[in-house]
């Protein structure tokens, strides 16, 4: 028998003894921090103790805590405030980065649908605007209920349910009930009409049982045109531990409405401005539009539109135990639920109502998904043993509407719209993921040598069903399926306070359902491209040197990652013959770079903060798209700055916080020719807080005021909101977004 053989042998007996174990992303509330095994987790209560240059891991791993999530704006995404650490490129349209349809992460050059994402180990999906497989974080959790967040730029951790996770990993953790009774209430309130207020609950200890209960509602306006951003949460959890078990259970429901900004051109942007948006609520000037007649600077259609939205109901949930057999077993399990409708609306002008010359263009997604995932640890003298599997059922449903408007009733009410007039497309999947992993973490020379050494398996298979619009849209099977996909890391402590690490992974990402996926082609076009499709895969090669003492923290890591079969919607013929798009392998991408982090503590109260990315990732072959020659080889890819660099100021004393953060983003293509781009930019954000402890009347009161964009930037924040194209020299592609303006805010919190 192969050794290849041997070890899949191994990883389904260990996984089958693992019994109704669990991937071990929760430990118990007592729990010693996480080590180097393999990363299996992160205590919530030790989150704010991790060192923010990952000492003790094998891999390229970074921390931050409640302390640090909460010293920005109320309601704030984590993925903003882990923007400053290395690698890590984030840009939004809202000073809360929240605003979906403008959300733009990546890692290493490695877009948002190619990273993994979990909470408490739930998978989040992709957290792409038209999930297919999840959802938002800031769906999942309200921001204030977040104990911390976990970054592995390079390779996630082996157990991190993710069919994706091509260039890194984000894991978050929800924080645990308080052991002691009590209420916590804050209210924010700034910029463009923004009130926050957000109420907990907690009911304290009882025999090992607490809980809490937690409630939030957000509405804004927009910071340009016309349109509120409104959102409500309930999040709820216990905990029930006892001597060698725990029990958690988790649930979150949120409603979120969102107005959408428009889209910007290069061309657009210099023409009308930075600042210009859709039509709302100038109802005649959509329609006059919507006719050929222009005004204000206004030239084709596109430059506005009425108004768009994004709509999104999400209801999650999960149970999870983990029992102690033996000082040395440990066994855990969690069984999840999350369900979700969604609609993006479009005012098009494309179409025309009876009545008035636009329609109301809908995109409507519904998921439901039922997932599985045990675990079994075992310390064997200097081994850490580790099997798991991930089980996951997803139903889900894309399709296309046109409702009729009518001239007398201008859209200006957010809700799911029904009963359409037209139905363009109708699709469903359904998507079985099956992931299993073995991992041996063992320690030698008294624990100054680390060895993770393990591998994981894959298997996603996809039944795609076109029920409305078999012209244009495709039925049919995929299968993205590796056994052996391996990891090996090292750690070695050369001092008290010095220490190397190296790793080395392989991953695969699973065909992306959906409205953006393969079966998006016609059935001509799947059919054709489907026994040639690869699902694509990286391989992540990368070491560093981390030093950490009293008054100092950093780390250096350099890394080069192999990106094959890269997918893109081509043309399989010439214009002339009519063939329609299809998906297809276009080549690789290579990626180098390197990340510097440094933290450094002169005296006691004052940190200064910097972090210093530098990432080259380029296209490595040119590809046909139709019978013209794209090439692309050599080119930067898009939406993947060569130099990014976060420096943060903070000074704490006496319930007194101050801090000051900027972060420089280099310049970003537009287009895989690289014939167009946005120039690079600088934006700064501070914050100041006092809190004040052991009151007459309350435990504890504070003051936080936050100031976004403090020296009022103007620039493009997010890009590729409508996608790339190869080339756009004229900077017409309406894929941008403006960066939002100062803000300012105040929240008051109160807690008893």
């Amino acid at each position: 028998m192969t050794t290849k053989t041997t070890l899949l042998a191994a990883s389904i007996l260990l996984c089958l003894h693992a019994g109704h174990s669990f991937a071990g992303e929760a430990p118990a509330a007592d729990a010693a921090p996480a080590d180097a095994t393999a990363d299996a987790g992160r205590d919530a209560t030790t989150l704010d103790a991790v060192s923010v240059v990952g000492t003790g891991q094998t891999r390229q791993v970074q921390a931050l805590g409640r302390a640090e999530l909460q010293r920005e704006a109320a309601g704030t995404n984590p993925l903003k405030v882990m923007a400053k650490l290395p690698g890590v490129h984030f840009q939004s349209s809202d000073p809360w980065g929240n605003y979906e349809w403008s959300s733009k992460l990546s890692i290493r050059g490695f877009s948002q649908q190619q990273l993994g994402f979990t909470l408490d180990g739930v998978p989040l999906g992709d957290m792409s605007y038209g999930n297919h497989n999840g959802l938002h974080i800031g769906r999942a959790i309200t921001s204030e209920n977040l104990s911390g967040a976990e970054l592995s730029q390079g390779s996630g951790a082996i157990d991190t349910a993710s069919s994706g996770n091509l260039g890194g990993t984000l894991r978050f953790f929800s924080s645990d009930p308080s052991s002691e009774f009590g209420v916590r209430l804050a209210q924010t309130l700034g910029s463009d009409s923004t009130s926050r207020s957000f109420v907990r609950l907690d009911t304290g200890d009882h025999n090992g049982f607490s809980a809490y209960l937690s409630g939030v509602y957000h509405t804004t306006d927009k910071w340009k045109g016309d349109g509120p951003q409104r959102g409500t949460q309930f999040n709820g959890k216990f905990v029930y531990a006892g001597e060698d078990f725990k029990i958690t259970g988790y649930a979150d429901s949120s409603r979120r409405r969102e107005t959408d900004y428009a889209d910007l051109s290069l061309e657009s942007a210099k023409r009308l401005g930075m600042d210009w948006d859709n039509y709302a609520k100038d109802w005649q000037r959509a329609i006059d539009a919507a006719n050929g007649v222009f005004r204000g600077g206004v030239t084709s259609l596109d430059d506005a539109y009425y108004i768009a939205r994004g709509v999104r109901d999400d209801d999650l949930a999960y149970l999870s135990a983990e029992w102690n057999a033996s000082p040395d077993v440990t066994l855990a399990a969690t069984v999840y639920y999350h369900t979700n409708e969604g609609q993006g609306h479009w005012a098009t002008p494309y179409s025309k109502s009876p009545t008035v010359p636009l329609r109301m263009r809908t995109t409507e997604y519904d998921i439901e998904r039922t997932g599985f995932m045990p675990s079994l640890s075992w310390q064997l003298g200097d081994h850490r043993l580790q099997a798991g599997l991930w089980l996951e059922k997803n139903d889900h449903g894309v399709q296309r509407n046109f409702y009729d408007l009518k001239a007398t009733e201008p859209p200006n009410d957010i809700f799911f719209y029904r009963n359409p007039s037209e139905r363009v497309f109708r699709q469903r999947f359904d998507t079985d993921t099956r992931m299993y992993y073995v991992l041996d973490h063992m320690e030698f020379a008294d624990g100054r040598l680390a060895v993770d050494a393990g591998f994981k398996g894959l298997r996603v298979e996809t039944d795609g069903k076109t029920l409305i619009g078999g012209a244009s849209r495709a039925s049919g099977k995929l299968v993205s399926e590796d056994n052996f996909l391996p990891q090996l890391g090292a750690r070695w402590q050369l001092s008290e306070h010095e220490e190397i690490f190296g790793s080395y992974s392989e991953n695969l990402s699973a065909f992306r359902t959906g409205v953006n996926g393969p079966h998006s082609t016609s059935q001509a076009a799947f059919n054709a491209a489907v026994g040639s499709l690869e699902p694509e895969s990286s391989k992540t090669f990368e070491a560093g040197l981390r030093t950490s003492r009293d008054q100092i923290e950093a780390s250096v890591a350099v890394y080069r990652v192999n990106f094959e079969n890269r997918l893109l919607a081509i043309a399989r013929c010439a214009g002339i013959v009519g063939c329609a798009s299809s998906f297809a392998n276009v080549g690789d991408v290579e990626s180098r770079g390197a990340e510097i982090t440094v933290q450094w503590k002169p005296i006691a109260g004052l940190t200064w903060y910097h972090s210093l990315a530098f990432n080259d990732s380029q296209y490595e072959s040119d590809y046909l798209d139709g019978t013209t020659l794209v090439r692309t080889r050599g080119k930067q890819v898009v939406d993947a700055p060569k130099r990014l660099y976060a420096t943060e100021l903070r000074w704490e004393q006496d319930g007194l916080s101050l801090q000051l953060g900027a972060k420089y983003t280099d310049k970003r293509y537009l287009t895989y020719l690289n014939d167009s781009k946005v120039d690079g930019f600088w934006v700064v954000d501070a914050s100041a807080s006092y809190e004040w402890k052991q009151l007459s009347w309350a435990d504890a009161f504070k003051l936080q005021l936050n100031a976004t964009n403090l020296f009022d930037k103007e620039y493009f924040g997010s890009i590729g909101t409508n996608g790339f194209v190869a080339s756009d020299p004229k900077g017409l592609n309406y894929t941008l977004q403006s960066g939002a303006p100062r803000q300012v805010f105040v929240t008051a919190e109160v807690k008893f």
